[in-house]
């Protein structure tokens, strides 16, 4: 993406544009990109700085982002009420884009201070985890989790962060194979592999579907990491459950608290891209200068996963254009069509995302929606695709198939092995995503001064104070090794983590 100009008032994001975005509120009759304003146009939103004849392409990022549904004059105030939705070829030009990645010398590579496993794995925090099997432990599992919240039971544990139930709405009433029960045990896998955890408790009911003997074949753990595993049934209830449960972690405790960080490279760093409640300043500010910060991370040898395929719909073409190979594209292109074929058997459309709050912050269609959130990505090469929870074995830029919806998406990228993660916002989300850190980045300034007890980062100084997007992003990457060495985030000092795990949920509810 070129770099967007303004006039103040008026942002224009490529020359070829007919539209530019409000930089504030903006009265009728105000001069805006050249033209007067016919109307008052919300902050945020469009205003024509062109005539657009009625089926034309409305053109923002020089990209396709809608189709006029009447004439539009210079001037209008352009959304919802006079631009559609329409699907249009793209051009997908395999690997057109791949560059020669200008690694930085290894001796000059960035460093944090990580947590050594005993199988090599880096971890940024040291948690214990409670995995439930189905929904019928999670109240067992949460009352378990309580008990460590009790002042003094974690004070002579000073290098544990907590101990957390990440408890779902499944795991029963379901078949027992196929694409929902493996996306699900992939999900818990993906946690109880984590290298953020210390240690960890699978608890079960008993008689579910997702019986825990089946979760854990095929677990990749190291065999001096204490695990424990119990159901409900064969301890003779809630009460002896929990009490059993809260002995087995705090005979974790000792071994969990022996862990120094050190100092490790940020090769081993694994960052986690994610948006919500985005804005139109989301491709503007915040995920441009993520997107710079996964630059520098690539260049230092490290990992970054894209994730929310329906978010790139219709941006799906930048990214097949910077992959290393025809396999790596066709992956992607594969599940672009998995989610059509999806949204249109449930009778839906991939326009039926943006949000509400999306369109009130001035995005019209997912076309607009998607080309700001692949900015997040950066302009490295795409290196990997993989389906969701799968572990990301692939370094530099990856992309994961993860829905839309936050909590959903963030809970696959974790199990895909994120150990940092980073989200932006436009509208001020609240989420967390524990074991993994979130860095909340604001996109305006105005919310993030509302919102200042929850966002870390004000990328809205891009606009407000005219910092450059490349300046936001070098302090980004600073901030992200903070994190990864133990700087606790606004998400983990509220206590946000534990509710937000939510694995996708697929197939039928028998």
């Amino acid at each position: 993406m070129t770099a967007p100009s303004t006039d103040d008032l008026g942002v224009r994001l490529h020359a070829a544009d007919n539209v530019v975005v409000a930089a504030s509120e903006i009265p009728e009759g105000t001069v805006v990109g050249g033209v007067p304003a016919r109307r008052a146009i919300p902050r945020g939103h469009k205003v024509a700085v062109a005539a657009i004849a009625e089926g034309e392409p409305v053109r923002k990022y020089n990209q396709i982002i809608g189709f006029a549904t009447r004439p539009i004059e210079p001037g209008d105030h352009v959304h919802t009420h006079n631009v559609e939705f329409r699907a249009f070829e793209r051009d997908y030009a395999v690997g057109a884009d791949v560059t020669e990645t200008r690694f930085v010398p290894e001796s000059e590579r960035a460093t944090f201070q990580g947590i050594v496993r005993p199988d090599g794995k880096v971890a940024t925090r040291n948690y214990l985890g409670i995995l439930t099997s189905v929904n019928c432990s999670a109240t067992a599992a949460k009352m378990i989790a309580d008990q460590f919240r009790r002042p003094g039971l974690l004070d002579e544990f000073p290098n544990v962060d907590g101990v957390v139930a990440l408890t779902h709405g499944t795991g029963c009433g379901m078949a027992d194979d196929g694409e929902g029960i493996a996306v699900l045990r992939r999900t818990l896998a993906g946690y109880a592999e984590h290298p953020n955890f210390a240690g960890f408790l699978m608890l079960g009911l008993g008689c579910e579907v997702n019986q825990i003997r089946g979760v854990s074949e095929g677990w990749r753990l190291d065999p001096s990491r204490p695990v424990a595993t119990m159901t409900i049934q064969e301890q003779g209830g809630t009460v002896a459950t929990v009490r059993a449960g809260v002995e087995a972690l705090k005979a974790m405790l000792p071994q969990a608290n022996e862990v120094t960080r050190q100092t490790v490279p940020v090769s081993e760093l694994v960052l986690g891209l994610n948006c919500g409640g985005s804005d139109a300043y989301s491709g503007i500010t915040a995920n441009p200068a993520l997107g710079a910060a996964v630059d520098i991370l690539v260049r230092h040898g490290g990992t970054a996963v894209l994730g929310e395929t329906p978010e790139i719909y219709g941006a799906e073409h930048l990214l097949t254009r910077r992959a290393v190979s025809p396999e790596i594209a066709e992956k992607l292109v594969e599940r672009i069509k998995w989610w059509e074929e999806y949204t249109a058997k449930n009778n839906g459309s991939m326009d039926n995302n943006p949000s509400p709050g999306n369109k009130a912050g001035g995005l019209t269609t997912i076309l607009e929606k998607s080309l700001g959130a692949v900015a997040k990505g950066g302009t490295t090469n795409l290196t990997g695709v993989y389906k969701y929870a799968e572990r990301v074995t692939a370094k530099g830029f990856t992309f994961m198939d993860t829905p839309g919806y936050d909590p959903v998406s963030v809970t696959g990228i974790v199990a895909g092995g994120a150990t940092v993660m980073c989200f932006t916002t436009g509208r001020g989300s609240v989420l967390g995503t524990k074991p993994t850190p979130s860095i909340k980045l604001a996109t305006n300034t105005e919310m993030y001064e509302r919102m200042s007890g929850d966002m870390d980062v004000n990328c809205g100084v891009i606009l407000s104070e005219g910092e450059s997007v490349e300046a936001v992003g070098e302090r980004l990457f600073q901030f992200i090794l903070d994190t990864a060495s133990g700087r606790k985030t606004f998400s983990e000092e509220l206590g946000f983590g534990q509710e937000e795990f939510v694995p996708w949920q697929l197939g039928a509810v028998m």
